[in-house]
Formats: structure tokens, C-alpha cells, sequence
């Protein structure tokens, strides 16, 4: 768990809501400025067309999905979706094909699960979107269901799996102190917990541990004057950890495993960007506080994985990193063997091992790309034989999707911005479409990347082409790149998405009078911030739980954030500072609101820890003081983005009226 990741990107994720909000005696917000179903409908039935696919055909949950072996490949586990949308955890014996309902979907979703052992499967819920995780785990024949982490107002992260010791696990939680994480040793079985390491210095807490695959607390990093960085490492558990190297926010130095070389047990693969502009994969001796060789590089976009194997004395399998499209680089001999034949089985398309047993015998393979939502196929290792398991989309014909096509573009100030544009297949000369540009949420840190949408294929169906860009800030493309974002949300951010749509107007095929924007978490922030900068620009605009004014956004982070502010004033902006706040004014849309003459769709989970629902609020009432009309939809059972089915089909059901009211 490494807190400065969420910072980094503070609204990176979408993340699904659950149901509670519903059932408060107070709702949260002002009740009286949503919408009424019966004005969304309205709204809705502007979109007119005989078209092939349905909005629910791309956001419907599939029947089923996530599958995972269990350990000693005896059960797969997968999830199910049953009439009413729920989408409970089922276990298979491979041997007798039995299949036993494990965890049953109620009120609540269930967020993540995963094998822990052979027995017992966990997984983790919130409440109303809340995202303050609880802990639950349960035998594989649905029984002993227990939440291991009962406690109120507390998040919990998992950290380690102990493969060695299959009734424990390492997890993080903020329980004895909101602001801070401290890691916990925990039984599966009872829930009994030990803290492994206390955090308890509030000015300089710490933000990251590394554990051994023991369950030994080898190393962490602390923060230091609220924007550097001090990874602290001890060579045995006799000794006390001292000092490493200090870094600060800006740099990437984090171990990634320790190597477990019997010769030298200091040895570890550390990501850093220390001594290169592009994040790399090292191998450094702890002991001695020296690189000993680059292991992995590219020279254009950050190295971000590796995959070794424990039955193979942890060796190195391959490598990856995100550019284009995902690139997996194979390393071992046995991973080159294996990766020659997904090849020749899956062609040009993009497969990731989703699980495998321990004995490695038998793999997870998923396989998607633009055109393809995805299907799970087995391999077998003994017989070498592939076996589709399932076409989590079988209605979405991969012969009907659109291109997601891989584009770059240079920035007035000579940046070289990379993104991604799906194209409706009628767009031609004589057929020109109109454009959504779809900023990413974050800002800083995370990106778009090539792959199937469901968003993009559901615009392509209605004719609407949709640049995604991966503005400055972005991650991947390296600390030049990403440093570059650096106090520049509402100015030179909003800057590389205008002329994105410069890149896109000069081809052929785009309506040049008629260009949309529409983002969630951040995006919308951009979104209501471009309706201010560039109000001649776009056509309308669609804010999905967006940011509209940094002040009130600021004073409602959650607790744990608290302690990294140092860095959000460096990188967003700092309102003790005259200088930044007069920027922040310029730059908060709800602030600004004279200068929106455009159509605006806003969007808002009601529990959003996040971005509170009052950010929406704001942006709405001010609007409509000015007798602006605002379709504004709020669901009270969602957080920072709608996780149910049923809302999630609503909510681009009714953007299809409003982007067909102003687009076509």
C-alpha cells in the first residue's frame, strides 16, 4: 500500500458505489436540485435511431467473470450475475464440476475477492460508497463467512499474501489513528490480529512497508518535511532500522520484491527513476546502498511490472510496461516457451495471465483488445491444449466495434502529447462525425491506455468519434512528463486537450462544429473548467462526480490525505499562498460560472468520499441561478462513480439524449 500513489492521482478512479445511502434519514446534499426520473426519461428519448446495440449490451455486468484458480488448481472461482443484477461468488471442483454459491451478493457489492488458501476465499465491501474497506473471509463451501476488520469509519488495504503461512495475511488499516496506516498481521480463520510496526510520528508518517514473503517487515518509507521521502531499511529483525535514501515525491525508488538469493538476502528489484527520466527496474543491494545493474529499460514510456515464478526459485519470467498498447517482454526460458505459443494462439491481440496454480501447471488467460471486451481461456500445461472458457460479451460482435487508434500530437509549447481516438465506422470525408474528448480522471500519475471501452464503443455506435488524451501530468511517460503537470490544472492541462481538438478537427472526418467534452472524477473537473476557459469551443459538456471549485475540494479531504498535503501544494496548488489562491479562483469552475454558455450534463454519486456531492451541488444551483437548465442525475446508493447495473445503464442512457439533443 503506498498512500503518495492516491495523492499522485487523487481522483484517478471510478470507483463502484453501494447501497445504504437510501436508507439515511437524512440524504446527503440539497434533495431539491436533482432532476426527476421523469426529466432524465424525457432527456433520454431525444436519442432516435435504429441501432444494432443497446446501451445495456455495453453496460451490462457480464454473466460471468473474474475468474481464479485456487492454489493447488483443485477449484475455480468465478462470479455469477443473477436475474436481479447481483453478482454472487460461485467455486467449481474442476474433478466433480460441482459448483457451490460461496458468497452471496446482498445489499452491498462485493468490491474484490481472491483466494487465500485452499480453503478459504476473502474479499472486501464498503458501505455506500463510503470506501472505507471491510475485510471478510469464508470456507469455499459458503460457510464461516466472517469480517475479519469490524470496525467503523476504517480502510482497510491488503499488503501481503503469506503462501508459508496460509492462515494469515498482511494487511494496512487507519484504525488507531484515522490519519495514518499501520500494518496488521491478520488469522483468516479467528480475525485475531497483531500490529507488525507502529506509525506513530504524525508529522512524519510512514507511507509504504515492504514484507518478505516470511511476513518480515524489512524496509518502509517515511515521509520527511512533507515533501521528501526516507526509505529505511535493516539488514535483520536484531537490528534497528536506519536511514537508506532520502528522495522526495517527485523521484520513484520503491522496492518491488526482494530477490531471495540465498547468496545475498539484501537483494531486491527496485522501480526507480532516480538516475533516468523513465522509471526502470533495478537490481540494488540494500546491505549496501548501491545499484548493481539496470535490469529492464525502455527508452520511451516507464517499465511498470514483472512476473517470477516461486516454483521456479523466483526467477524472472518477463517484464512489462504500458506504451501503445501493453508490451510484455519475456525473460525466462520456460516464460519465452509459453509466450511463443499464447502468440501463435491469440495473434495480435492482448492476453494477460489472470491466475495460475502453484504448481504451474495450469493458466488464466485473458484475451482482449480494442474490439473485444474479453474472453478467459485454460491452458493446459501437461496436455498443451487451450480451452475458451467464456466470451465475457458474446453479444458484442468483435466485426461491429470501432478502432481505437493510438495517436500523438504536438502541444503549442512542443510537447508531444499521446492519446488514443475511436473511430464510428461510417466516419469518412463525406460522413463527418462529431467529436467527445474524454480527459482521464487523476490528473497526476495514471493514463488512458489501449484497449476495449465501453464507453468509446457505445459513442461510436451513435456516431460520435472520441479522442482520449493523456494530457501532461499523465503517467508512464516519464518525470519530465509527468512533473510537467505541475500546477497547471485549469491552465496548460486544459491547454493539451484544446489542442487535441486542433489535432482532431485537421483530419478528415470530423464535424468541426459540433465537439463535446465528457469526463469523470478529474475529467470533469476539466470538463466544467474547459466550459470556462474555451467557451466558444465545445458544443456541450458532460461532468461526471467532477471537482467544480479547489477550495471546498481541498477542505473536504478524508483524514488520511491530510498528512500529504506538502505535496498537493506543490502539485496542484496551495491555497495558504496569495499567489495560488488567486490562480485557484481563476481556475474553480463554480467560481466562474458566468462564463458557462454551453449545455451541461451534470452527474453525482450522492456518498462520494471523494468528490463530495456538494462540488455538483454548487456548479448546479449557481447555473440555474442564472436560468441555465442543468439535467443533473444523483443516485443515492453510489460513491465516487455508479457501480450498480441497473444505474450505470441509466446514466449513458440519458447522456445518449443529451449528446443527441446537441450533437446530431
Amino acid at each position: 500500500m503506498k498512500i503518495t500513489k492516491l495523492i499522485l492521482g487523487i481522483m484517478a478512479t471510478i470507483t463502484v458505489g453501494t447501497a445504504s445511502a437510501q436508507e439515511m434519514n437524512k440524504k446527503p446534499g440539497n434533495t431539491h436540485l436533482p432532476s426527476t426520473t421523469q426529466e432524465l426519461k424525457k432527456l433520454a428519448t431525444l436519442d432516435q435511431g435504429t441501432y444494432q446495440y443497446s446501451v445495456s449490451d455495453y453496460f451490462q455486468k457480464p454473466t460471468k467473470s473474474s475468474f481464479e484458480f485456487s492454489p493447488d488448481g483443485k477449484y475455480i472461482s468465478f462470479k455469477e450475475k443473477d436475474e436481479n443484477g447481483k453478482s454472487h461468488v460461485y467455486v467449481k471442483n474442476t474433478k466433480t464440476n460441482k459448483i457451490t454459491k460461496v458468497i452471496e451478493e446482498k445489499k452491498e457489492l462485493i468490491r474484490g475477492y481472491g483466494w487465500v488458501n485452499n480453503e478459504k476465499l476473502i474479499y472486501i465491501m464498503d458501505n455506500g460508497g463510503n470506501e472505507n474497506y471491510h475485510l471478510f473471509a469464508v470456507d469455499i463451501d459458503g460457510k464461516n463467512n466472517k469480517d475479519l476488520t469490524p470496525y467503523e469509519n476504517v480502510t482497510v488495504q491488503f499488503l501481503n499474501g503469506l503462501k508459508e503461512q496460509p492462515e494469515y495475511i498482511i494487511i494496512a488499516m487507519n484504525k488507531d489513528n484515522p490519519q495514518i496506516f499501520e500494518p496488521f498481521k491478520i488469522n483468516v480463520n479467528t480475525g485475531a490480529t497483531e500490529k507488525l510496526y507502529e506509525n506513530k510520528d504524525l508529522s512524519s508518517p510512514i507511507d509504504n512497508y515492504y514484507f518478505d514473503k516470511d511476513g518480515k517487515l524489512r524496509a518502509f518509507k517515511k515521509q520527511h518535511n512533507a515533501v521528501n521521502y526516507i526509505l529505511y531499511y535493516r539488514a535483520n529483525e536484531n537490528e534497528e532500522f536506519k536511514p537508506l535514501k532520502e528522495t522526495t515525491w517527485k523521484d520513484e525508488f520503491d522496492i518491488m520484491e526482494f530477490t531471495y538469493d540465498k547468496d545475498n538476502p539484501h537483494l531486491a528489484y527496485l522501480q526507480s527513476n532516480v538516475d533516468s527520466d523513465k522509471t526502470e527496474i533495478v537490481l540494488f543491494d540494500l546491505a549496501k546502498n548501491k545499484k548493481i545493474k539496470t535490469v529492464f529499460k525502455n527508452k520511451n514510456y516507464d517499465v511498470d511490472g514483472l512476473s517470477r515464478s516461486r516454483k521456479r526459485n523466483y526467477e524472472i519470467d518477463y517484464f512489462s510496461y504500458n506504451g501503445e498498447k501493453n508490451n510484455i517482454i519475456p525473460k525466462s526460458k520456460t516464460y519465452k516457451k509459453l509466450h511463443k505459443k499464447f502468440l501463435k494462439e491469440f495473434g495480435d491481440k492482448s492476453f494477460y495471465i489472470q491466475s495460475t496454480t502453484d504448481a504451474e501447471d495450469k493458466y488464466l488467460i485473458m484475451v482482449t483488445s480494442d474490439k473485444l471486451y474479453g474472453k478467459y481461456f485454460l491452458y493446459d500445461v501437461n496436455s498443451d491444449s487451450f480451452k475458451e472458457l467464456i466470451n465475457l460479451m458474446p453479444q458484442l460482435k468483435e466485426n461491429d466495434m470501432a478502432e481505437m487508434r493510438p495517436i500523438k500530437y504536438k502541444t503549442r509549447d512542443g510537447l508531444t502529447i499521446h492519446g488514443y481516438l475511436t473511430i464510428p465506422k461510417n466516419a469518412s470525408k463525406s460522413n463527418k462525425v462529431p467529436l467527445i474528448i474524454n480527459p482521464h480522471g487523476g490528473p497526476y500519475g495514471v493514463r488512458d491506455s489501449w484497449g476495449f471501452n465501453p464507453e468509446t464503443q457505445l459513442f461510436a455506435s451513435r456516431g460520435y468519434a472520441t479522442l482520449q488524451v493523456n494530457y501532461r501530468g499523465s503517467g508512464g511517460y516519464g518525470k519530465e512528463f509527468f512533473l510537467a503537470g505541475n500546477k497547471q490544472i485549469g491552465r496548460k492541462m486544459l491547454n493539451d486537450l484544446e489542442d487535441g481538438v486542433a489535432f482532431a478537427k485537421d483530419l478528415d472526418f470530423i464535424d468541426n462544429d459540433k465537439v463535446a467534452i465528457y469526463g469523470g472524477s478529474y475529467g470533469g473537473l476539466a470538463t466544467l473548467g474547459s466550459l470556462v476557459k474555451t467557451p466558444d469551443l465545445y458544443t456541450c459538456g458532460v461532468d461526471y462526480v467532477g471537482v467544480s471549485n479547489l477550495f471546498t475540494f481541498f477542505n473536504s479531504f478524508p483524514a488520511y490525505w491530510k498528512p500529504y498535503l506538502g505535496q498537493v501544494y506543490e502539485q496542484w496548488y496551495n491555497a495558504d499562498s496569495e499567489e495560488d489562491q488567486k490562480i485557484m479562483k481563476e481556475v474553480s469552475p463554480a467560481l466562474n460560472v458566468e462564463k458557462i454558455k454551453k449545455p451541461l450534463f451534470v452527474v453525482q454519486g450522492a456518498n462520494d468520499p471523494r468528490v463530495k456531492i456538494g462540488e455538483s451541488d454548487q456548479i448546479v444551483e449557481n447555473l440555474r441561478d442564472r436560468g441555465v437548465d442543468v439535467p443533473y442525475m444523483v443516485k443515492y446508493n453510489e460513491g465516487h462513480g455508479f457501480g450498480h447495473e441497473d444505474n450505470r445503464i441509466e446514466l449513458y442512457t440519458y447522456m445518449m439524449g443529451f449528446f443527441a439533443k446537441h450533437l446530431k
